[in-house]
């Protein structure tokens, strides 16, 4: 970068404003960065940070002019929000604030502006040319914002539709939970076991009056057969479905490269019928269709309903299945391990009976329902279960079986 030589009450002067420019960066990176997180407007939000990065890069500029200079390292004495978290900005509201900070960018150009003249370091100089035109933009930027129509300006990034998208469902979602798909199988995988094998260590202890050696030997085997079942099953389950969307994709390809009229037309109509106009679904369309890989991705989902990220991983499917359904089959077995007959029973009841209760209220990740709710309807079906299976084996050891 050009260099002056300046004289030291000069070189003083010219640090001074430099370093106040740093501070009037980071403030302004701060304060954008803030906003931004705080915004619920996805899209606003995206243009908070790509301010917030603009301005963290003439930061940047300024404290590399500064250091070229021979001054001191600056070192950031502002508000940790910036100006985000003051009264005015926060009682005004984000318009307020964004009214604020278009105000605050008008200054910083004009005080630029004054500092062409009267700064005469031409490395500075050469900074504040391309500062002012990025603060210019800024203006704008926060003026569109404000107005409602936002417009980029030229070179700016492109709004990632995307990220945005991800931005609103994750703010939707702030608050709940949002458990993996493997998750669920494992929920419903304790409860196979759990409910599999409660069921089948009732009915030989009623049979056998709790005999140890007879429940372990029922229970564990029926566990390792609904562990093996489940796993194999999930796994089975998950292939299928991705073979079949594979399938209908490749079939969607086919209809798509033999008559692509139609396939645009079908896709119109799914718009059309989600009340879009059909001149406007027509538009989208033919805008969708100029990229083939985005046309059969969109008629792929309106047509199946899903896509392929949506799908399940049979790996993951079979090992927590299988998993899951071990661990609930266990829990009836474990007392059978330490005593025998009428205080083994009774034992295996109440921690089966327990164990129902929280795998129900465990299920309230994957429902709506509340998780008492839940849990107690588990708790009620697992007593049913278990006192008619233990009916049916008393009647059964009764009569020689």
């Amino acid at each position: 970068m050009a260099t002056t030589t300046l004289s030291s009450a000069k070189l003083k002067k010219v640090l001074a404003a430099l370093e106040a420019n740093w501070q009037a960066e980071m403030e302004g990176y701060y304060t954008y960065k803030t906003l931004a997180d705080r915004d619920n407007d996805p899209v606003r939000a995206q243009v908070l940070r790509h301010l917030a990065g603009a301005e963290w890069e003439h930061a940047a500029l300024w404290h590399g002019r500064i250091v070229e200079l021979g001054g001191q390292e600056p070192v950031y004495t502002g508000n940790p929000g910036g100006e985000a978290n003051s009264l005015a900005n926060r009682a005004g509201g984000v318009r307020m604030a964004l009214r604020r900070l278009e105000i605050e960018e008008s200054r910083h150009i004009a005080n630029y502006g004054k500092q062409l003249k009267d700064l005469g370091d031409e490395g500075s100089i050469a900074i504040l040319d391309h500062v002012i035109e990025d603060e210019k933009d800024h203006h704008r930027e926060l003026g569109s914002l404000l107005r409602g129509h936002y417009q980029p300006p030229a070179g700016a990034p492109k709004v990632d539709a995307k990220a945005v998208l991800e931005e609103l469902l994750a703010k939707r979602a702030e608050g709940r939970k949002q458990p993996g798909a493997w998750i669920g199988d494992a929920i419903y995988g304790v409860n196979d076991g759990l409910g599999a094998i409660f069921g089948i260590v009732s009915g030989v202890s009623g049979a056998t009056a709790g005999d140890s050696k007879y429940v372990l030997l029922a229970g564990l085997s029926g566990m390792i057969a609904s562990a093996l079942s489940m796993g194999s099953g999930a796994y089975l389950a998950a292939k299928s479905e991705r073979e079949i969307y594979h399938a209908e994709i490749a079939r969607e390809r086919e209809a798509i490269q033999m008559n692509g009229p139609e396939a645009r037309e079908l896709l119109s109509l799914y718009y059309q019928v989600k009340g879009l106009p059909e001149a406007d679904a027509d538009h989208m369309v033919n805008h969708i269709a100029s990229d083939p890989d985005q046309m059969l991705r969109a008629l792929a989902s309106e047509r199946l309903g899903t896509s392929e990220e949506a799908l399940s991983n049979p790996m993951v499917s079979a090992t927590s299945g299988a998993l899951s359904t071990a661990i609930g089959a266990m829990i009836p077995i474990i007392p059978f391990f330490f005593m025998s007959g009428v205080p083994a029973v009774i034992a295996a009841a109440v921690v089966s009976l327990i164990a129902h209760f929280a795998v129900g209220a465990a299920k309230s990740l994957i429902t709506i329902r509340s998780w008492w709710s839940s849990g107690l309807e588990m708790t009620v079906v697992g007593a049913v279960e278990g006192a008619v299976t233990y009916g049916i084996g008393i009647l059964l050891g009764k009569g020689g079986m």
